[in-house]
Formats: C-alpha cells, structure tokens, sequence
C-alpha cells in the first residue's frame, strides 16, 4: 500500500508542470468535446461519462492526450490523426522480412571476406545472439507502445525526450542509408547477366536508374500502407521462388559437395571488418517495424506472432541458399573475387542455366523493391509518430488522401537519392555504425523499463526476469561495442567523421528545433516532447492498482488520460490520485 501512494505521489509530481499551466480550468469545466478534433476523420469524444467511444472504424494511436480540467481554457488540444489499422498478421510478416532481410541479396561479400566455413558459422551464432534477443524486446516493447514513435516512445520513457530525439535521429539516418543501397544491389545483379545495358557511360546510365527508381517507388510508398502491405506479401513469395527451385534442383543432382562447407580461410587473410559488417547489416533492423504500430490490427496479439514467423523465414532464407551456394561451387570459386555481390545469378546458371540465372535476378529486383518499399514505410512513418508527439514540426504529421505522411516520404526520398551513389561496402558501414549506437539506447531502455517500472502492462513479455533480460541483451551488448570499435581500429576515419558529424548535428538540431517552436517560427502539435515523457510516465503502473483504490478519496483531483485499450481500441479514463 505504501509502495503505491509512494508511486502515486511521484507520477503526480511528474505531471506538476502540466497541472500549473493549466490552473484555471477547473472554474471552466470541461471544455466541450468538440474541441478534440485534429481533421475531419477524427471521431468526437464524449466527456468523462463512462466509456469514451469513437465512431466505427477509427481509432487513435496508443499513449495518452491530457483531456481534462487541466487544459488551459481556448487552447485546442489536437488528437492524432484517426485512421484505420490496416495491417494483418501475413503482411507484416513480410514487411518485417523485408525490413531484415529480402533474401540472400548483398551477402556474397561475407563469403569473399571470410571464407566459407566462417560465413555459414556466422549466420547460425548470429541470429542466436543478435536476431532472436532483438526481435523480442521489439515484441515486448512495441505491445507495451503501441504508437508509430516506436523506439523514440522507448527511449524518451527511459531517458527522457533529448535522448529519444537523438534515437530517432540515429534511426532515421540508418534507415536512409541502408535504403539506398537496394537500388545498387539490384543494378549489380542486373549487370551480372546483362553488362551490355550499361555500356560504357554505366556510372551514368546506373545514377539514372537508380533515381528513376526512387521517384517510382516513392510513388507507391505514398499511395497507402495496406497496398505496399500487400504488395509485400507478393514479393517475398516470388523473391523466395527461385531459390527454392535451386535447392531442390541441385540436391536432385547431387551437385552440392558438403565438404565445400568447412573450407577454412586462414585467420590472417579474413577481413573482418568487412566480414561482421555485412553479417551485422544482413541480420538487424528487427526494432524498425515498431514505427508501424498504430497501424497494425490488434498489436498485442499480431506483433509477437509476426516476429516469431519472420525469424524463421530471414534464418532460412540465408542459410538455404549459402549451404547450397557453397556447396555447389565451394567457398573460393577458383578466387575470392567471384565471391561478390551479384555472384548467385552465376550460381543458379550453373545449378539450372540462363532461366534459373535470369529467375534469381528477378527475385532481386522484386526483392529491393520490397526492401526499399518496406524500409521507407518505417522510415517516414517514425517522422509522422515523431510529429505526432512534438519532436519535428506539425508539417511531419500531415497525411496524404490515402493516410500516408507525405512530406516524411519525400525527405525520406531525398536522403536516399543522395547517399545511392556511394559503394556498397561503405554505406553498409555507415549504416552499421549508426545502428549501433541507437541500438545501445534501444537496450538500456529495455533493461531501465524492466529494473524502474516492473509494473509497466506488457501484453508479451519475454518469459525472463530483469536479470536474466541483462544475460540475455549482453552478447548482443558485446557485438555492437565490436562494430563500433572496429572501424577506428581499421583506420576508416570516413566513416567514424560521419557518425561524428552525425551526432553533432542530431545532439544541435533537438535544442534548435524546441527552440523555433518556443519562438513560433514553425508550427507543432500543442504537446511537447516533456509532455509527451509526462504522459509515458503516467501509464507505469496497472489500471487495476488506481481502480482498486477509487473509494479512498472520493475528492481527489483526476487526471483523465485517452488510452487506447490494446485489443479493443476503446478508450477508457484513469485516474491517477
């Protein structure tokens, strides 16, 4: 009981500042209903009397919008746009499946890098120690936050908004470099079995290519979540078709040799550095999926399911066609070279000739599409969760006529088509790097939640008490301390300049933007971003513990929350005294 009051009277302390803003309303009263509107979608909410509902069809995004006698008289408090949630279970499986992976595409290096042996070790220890742990903090904290802010709500709840705006930053940043390497994996495999397209302008012929495509794929990006979701769902089964046919063609003839799989490259000819990076960027991202939250139908129950689903398929679909790939032409191929990107069409021309070898290039165009479709979907949606929440001006959180954030998608867009034209290797480090300092954030979230709030509602909680989440995240810990090592070992200042610059411009860019909103230089949502670390902090505790005291003081002063109910969207008032 102590406990309780004690946890009471600190969150009342956490929502002091909102309270003192907002000293005159109670002489007001509620301020009429009419006043939550943010457009002409948004539902209308009933006051305080019972449930609040809203209109069939519709529903807010999760973590709350103050509503009652503590908002100031004629300040409009706006809702998050209302839209309906599109995304089952099958396409956000393959959103995820695309967000990780898209098939094998762009680990042909790890082979050329550290041999065989070494690459197929280290994507079956990988996914233990990385993908799996990963995919299940992603699980428990996005049905605990089940709004498009994704990782930024889990840092900002952690450590507060400065921290959860530079997670966001990092997120975004990586996010558009690794988006722009899917139109560069795709035309390498194209000129695998096609060089004569490129001729001998093909720098400039490829920069063409790669920028009609962006302007093309945006273009469906905008047209609306529930068709890249389905979109999605189509491509990876004709991404995975073609090397399905190559593992079972080549085991038919007995063309896979086993002992091509322990061809050991000695220690001090393998490049690590570029080895781990490409086995890091093939097996992370699982977390970005979290920016689609308030889109998915039912998040408790979907998300935990999809990402159990997507670690099977991402594992099996580099491990397949490398045990097969391998096998078939050993981890050397008469030169390291040959091992490079692009080198599977050769595999599947000598496995099942010209078809086969045009089929697998196939799948890699469908397959970037998907990763790149896939990728900016998160990427924008994370602005409009970020604008929702007064972190990036009001403008991030507008939608189009088919619910898409426009403008994120087109800075999305412009970061991509700035970045493509690097090499590969070099955007797979820059991304890499990135990731993995605001992955050390998504972590020590994790843990902090665990250790400072154990009564948070998870609707899927990893089956592991606090200590045993710590043993858990640790390897993963260790791994990402090794990528960020790693390259000022090797020397490659390029890259540590980048995350340099990076960090600086995300550590300035927070202060200046709070700053022009304090100004009114550009417009917000009327919540702050400390609103927003407020609003987190007052969910920490189960409804059932405030609802079991209801009686002991019946003029306590309440607090009214909007908060989604996470299975059956309707909203529900807490009182927090």
């Amino acid at each position: 009981m102590a406990d309780t009051r004690c946890r009471r009277s600190w969150r009342s302390s956490r929502l002091a500042r909102s309270r003192r803003c907002c000293g005159r309303a109670e002489a007001e009263g509620p301020p009429s209903p009419n006043r939550y509107r943010a457009a002409d979608t948004t539902p209308r909410w009933v006051w305080r009397n019972g449930p609040i509902r809203s209109s069939p069809g519709t529903h807010t995004s999760f973590i709350p919008l103050l509503l009652c006698q503590h908002t100031l008289p004629g300040t409009p408090l706006v809702a998050l746009h209302s839209n309906a949630r599109t995304l089952t279970l099958v396409p956000l499986v393959a959103l995820i499946f695309y967000d990780v992976s898209g098939g094998p595409f762009g680990v042909e290096d790890a082979v050329s890098s550290a041999g065989a042996f070494f690459t197929i070790l280290g994507f079956i220890i990988l996914p233990v120690i990385w993908s799996i742990p990963e995919a299940l903090i992603t699980a428990e904290l996005s049905t605990a936050f089940p709004e498009n802010a994704g990782f930024v709500a889990w840092v900002t709840a952690a450590f507060g908004p400065r921290w959860g705006f530079m997670e966001g930053f990092f997120k975004w940043l990586s996010g558009v470099t690794d988006n722009a390497l899917y139109p560069v994996i795709f035309f390498t495999y194209l000129e695998q079995v096609a060089p004569w397209l490129f001729g001998g302008s093909g720098w400039l012929v490829r920069s063409g290519m790669i920028f009609a495509t962006n302007v093309s794929l945006t273009y469906l990006n905008y047209r609306g979540l529930h068709v890249v979701g389905q979109a999605a769902v189509g491509m990876t089964v004709v991404t995975l078709a073609p090397f399905l046919v190559m593992v079972v063609v080549a085991l038919a003839r007995g063309k896979v040799d086993p002992a091509n799989w322990f061809e050991v490259k000695p220690l001090g000819e393998v490049d690590w550095l570029s080895f781990m990076n490409v086995l890091f960027w093939s097996t992370n991202y699982w977390d970005t999926v979290s920016t689609l939250a308030g889109e998915v139908k039912r998040p408790s129950r979907t998300f935990p399911r999809a990402l159990g689903f997507a670690v099977v398929l991402v594992i099996f679909s580099y491990l397949l066609p490398l045990l097969v790939g391998i096998g078939v032409v050993g981890g050397s191929a008469g030169g390291d070279d040959e091992w490079k990107l692009g080198f599977f069409a050769t595999v599947a021309r000598g496995v099942g000739g010209p078809v086969l070898a045009w089929s697998v290039v196939l799948a890699a165009a469908v397959s970037q599409l998907g990763q790149f479709e896939a990728e900016m979907t998160t990427d924008s949606y994370q602005l409009l969760g970020m604008a929702e929440r007064g972190f990036l001006p009001e403008a991030f959180s507008k939608r189009s006529e088919h619910g898409t954030p426009t403008l994120a998608i087109v800075f999305s867009s412009i970061g991509i088509v700035i970045i493509g034209s690097l090499d590969f290797l070099l955007i797979v480090e820059m991304l890499n790097l990135l990731y993995c300092l605001a992955e050390m954030l998504v972590f020590a979230s994790f843990i902090k939640l665990r250790y400072d709030f154990p009564d948070l509602k998870r609707p899927f909680r990893v089956p592991l008490g606090t200590v045993g989440c710590v043993v858990m995240v640790a390897p993963a810990t260790v791994l990402l301390l090794v990528m960020v090592v790693l390259p000022v070992v090797r020397g490659r200042w390029g890259v540590v300049l980048w995350v340099v610059v990076a960090s600086v411009c995300g550590a300035a860019l927070y202060p200046l933007l709070q700053d022009l909103r304090d100004r009114g230089s550009l417009r917000f949502v009327p919540s702050t971003p400390d609103d927003f670390h407020v609003f987190l902090h007052s969910l920490y505790s189960h409804a059932e513990v405030d609802e079991e005291e209801d009686g002991e003081g019946e003029n306590d002063e309440e607090v009214a929350l909007l908060i989604s109910d996470r299975e059956t969207l309707t909203p529900r008032v807490l009182s927090l005294e």
